[in-house]
């Protein structure tokens, strides 16, 4: 329907639809970043350069701010409309850059999840029937101090969604603890969380 051969549509960096492909891998990106200002850009534009032709999902960037036990609950109700593999890139300050709170790589379930192990996974993980994890070790030569999203998670996700991420395994360790961090006011959280669907 298209006119286009499947080669001349993967040349362009296209999928043909009609051949009903369920298994596109992708990347979600979730942050508290905002619509305004450059870094959703330039976060975007690491993807684009080192996954080139894979889609990018803009699924929150006004995720709460500051708030990662908050935005875990928004992110586990989100996850499960996307297609298996999907690499959700995840960056919800504070913690990010803080030596207490790792890089992680964590696999649940069908899904992968790269960002800062600052509670933002919690809720991820505690749903989850099967779940790995793994410390992001590698640093790039130019990793800033403030915009980790940038210089350190969005080349490690595109790592893991073009299923390259076995050329990191010098660089992350299979973690032997749990990834969870802190303790959850289970209660607390449920009074200040309120999310609507229609």
């Amino acid at each position: 329907m298209t006119g286009l051969s499947s080669s001349e549509l993967t040349t362009l960096g296209l999928t043909d639809r009609s051949n009903h492909n369920t298994n596109i891998r992708m990347i979600a990106l979730f942050t508290d970043f905002g619509w305004q200002g450059p870094y959703v850009g330039q976060m975007k534009a690491v993807l684009y350069k080192q996954a080139p032709g894979k889609p990018i999902v803009d699924l929150m960037h006004d995720a709460p701010t500051f708030n990662p036990r908050s935005a875990a609950y928004l992110l586990a109700s989100l996850v499960n409309s996307f297609v298996k593999e999907t690499v959700f890139l995840c960056v919800i300050d504070p913690g990010v850059g803080n030596a207490q709170r790792k890089p992680v790589i964590v696999k649940a379930d069908d899904f992968w999840f790269v960002g800062p192990d600052n509670g933002l996974f919690n809720v991820i993980a505690k749903r989850a029937k099967s779940l790995e994890w793994w410390d992001i070790t590698w640093r790039p030569d130019n990793l800033s101090n403030t915009f980790h999203g940038r210089d350190l998670f969005a080349p490690v996700a595109a790592c893991c969604q073009t299923e390259k991420c076995m050329t990191l395994n010098k660089n992350i360790t299979h973690s032997k603890e749990s990834c969870l961090t802190g303790e959850m006011n289970w209660q607390k959280l449920f009074i200040s969380i309120i999310m609507v669907t229609a």
